[in-house]
């Protein structure tokens, strides 16, 4: 099943200035952005080449970049 790219700063234009902000002077946000834009890239990956992988590894992977999702948000919206 593909899924539309999950793009930060295009899903909260609002925040964006806010999060290039956070990403230079903030090392634990920068750290999550990044974490959720590489689990980002590589589910992309697995959908599009259908990739042999579990549909329970695939699922913890979605639920923690859901996870990390919320926590930039938060972080950013503070």
């Amino acid at each position: 099943m593909q899924t539309e790219h999950q793009d930060l700063k295009k899903e909260f234009p609002q925040l964006a200035a806010r999060m290039d902000v956070l990403q230079q002077s903030n090392a634990h946000f920068a750290k999550a952005f990044d974490e959720f834009n590489a689990l980002t890239a590589e589910i992309e990956h697995i959908e599009r080449n259908d990739a042999a992988t579990g549909e329970s590894v695939l699922e913890q992977m979605k639920k923690r970049r859901l996870a990390l999702k919320d926590e930039i948000y938060q972080i950013a919206s503070a």
